[in-house]
């Protein structure tokens, strides 16, 4: 693809338009990129592109830039409904971003993994199971760094194993040859106009599928989105932590086994993984089957399946302190989140809820915080709704100042937690909320979280 000379306007400086914008600069194209934020707020991501003729326009979207503008790239956070692309589509001028060029691009197949939950932690499963099976293996797309400045070293017998948000899905108009989508509950209902147009977003990892082409999907998946499957061009695998499945991944009298065309596999144990909680028990099924269609050994699989200890900020401990152990699940970033989490430990938990509310319902998180939770500690901009939820739940049952406690900061969450904390409970960052009430993003929130925990 030629990019001589083609105007190109970015909108959002994060992450992915900083790779993008360096990218394009490098390849001849005439580059803008617009930001919301001021400049003094983005001085980092300006600094990384430093020497380049990039026009920045910041502080707004303003509708002039698209007077010079062959094709608007979108960073993932800017919704389709924001002015600056409502004109840019009546201008008739093309809509892309990163994610969308990259999968136009790259020379090698890619697989790509969707969900409401677990991405993460299955693409890593995958990404390091391909790897042990001795495949070139690049991991990135919603997880590390963008993949388009590697571009250039990816060859054709390489494996890229790209994590796909809602956000990215949603202006796709191709499906990877491997496509999964681990789950579908509400989530970013605060960025999507309603749960239909977030599952429509999803399905597209699906729909563009060919003939030849694999999917994996959750079993109870099938059953409770309105998509006929039945349509899909593509061969379709699944798994299921509850029954056998024809082709995929299941359980059997605790044994993780892997079902592709005539053969079944035996990988390992479920006594053996690592990993805590149910939920990461179906996440090592999905990844089973992603990387098993995909070309990876039984070995290599059933090697990491059993060593894997999770990735940052998700079920992770920072420190065990008194007989009290502290854990860092700072991804939890929607209510079943919360839930997938209080439900990996059978120990008394002092969980820490809240952050920046999603517009998502809060009543199943309210009931099994009552049924697991010893002490339940709020704070930031959602602390009235979750305390809310928790009151009409319990209809006034442990709903009392000796249950719940509320803070202004996680700092002060921290410190309410470490007096209550006995031998024996678990400290659980698990908070429901995003983290932009007072935070750039979870992992900063995580990161805060750890070093305050470490501070004790």
């Amino acid at each position: 693809m030629d990019f001589e000379g083609k105007r190109a306007t970015i909108i959002g400086l994060a992450r992915e338009g900083t790779a993008l914008a360096r990218f394009l600069a490098e390849r001849g194209a005439i580059v803008a990129v617009s930001d919301q934020k001021k400049e003094e707020e983005l001085q980092e991501n300006i600094a990384k592109l430093k020497g380049f003729p990039i026009h920045f326009v910041l502080g707004g979207h303003p509708r002039q830039i698209l007077d010079q503008t062959d094709v608007l790239f979108l960073s993932p956070g800017v919704p389709l409904e924001a002015p600056i692309v409502v004109e840019a589509k009546r201008r008739g001028i093309p809509i892309s971003s990163e994610t969308r060029l990259f999968t136009e691009l790259c020379p090698a197949p890619i697989i790509g993994v969707t969900g409401s939950s677990g991405k993460t932690t299955t693409v890593s499963l995958v990404g390091q199971m391909l790897k042990a099976s001795g495949f070139r293996t690049w991991v990135g797309g919603n997880i590390g760094q963008p993949l388009i400045g590697h571009l250039e070293e990816i060859e054709p017998s390489d494996k890229v194993v790209m994590e796909l948000s809602s956000f990215q899905l949603e202006i796709m108009e191709w499906s990877p040859p491997i496509a999964a989508i681990l789950n579908i509950t509400p989530n970013h209902l605060d960025r999507h106009p309603s749960m239909e147009a977030y599952t429509e977003a999803k399905l597209n990892i699906l729909r563009f599928q060919r003939p030849g082409n694999v999917a994996i999907l959750g079993h109870d998946l099938i059953s409770n989105i309105q998509y006929p499957i039945s349509n899909l061009q593509s061969r379709t695998l699944t798994f299921s932590l509850n029954e056998e499945v024809e082709q995929g991944a299941f359980l059997r009298d605790s044994e993780v086994i892997l079902r592709l065309g005539d053969t079944e596999q035996r990988i390992c144990s479920a006594d053996e993984i690592k990993l805590l909680g149910r939920h990461n028990l179906e996440n090592v099924l999905a990844a089973c089957a992603i990387a098993g269609v995909a070309g990876a050994s039984r070995q290599a699989m059933a090697d990491v399946a059993t060593t894997f200890e999770g990735v940052e900020h998700r079920l992770e401990l920072v420190r065990e302190m008194g007989g009290v152990r502290y854990y860092n699940d700072s991804i939890a970033t929607s209510p079943e989140r919360t839930v997938a989490a209080l439900r990996s430990f059978d120990q008394p938990i002092i969980l820490l809820a809240g952050g920046r509310d999603k517009h998502l319902p809060w009543d199943e998180m309210a009931r099994l915080t009552l049924q697991k939770a010893r002490r339940l500690i709020l704070f930031g901009e959602a602390a009235p709704i979750i305390e809310e939820a928790i009151r009409v739940s319990g209809f006034g049952f442990r709903v009392s100042r000796f249950f719940v406690h509320r803070c202004q900061t996680l700092d002060e969450a921290v410190e309410a937690a470490a007096r209550e904390a006995q031998p024996g409970d678990v400290v659980l960052l698990a908070p429901g909320g995003t983290s932009f009430d007072a935070f750039r993003d979870f992992a900063e929130r995580g990161e805060r979280f750890r070093e305050l925990v470490k501070a004790l």
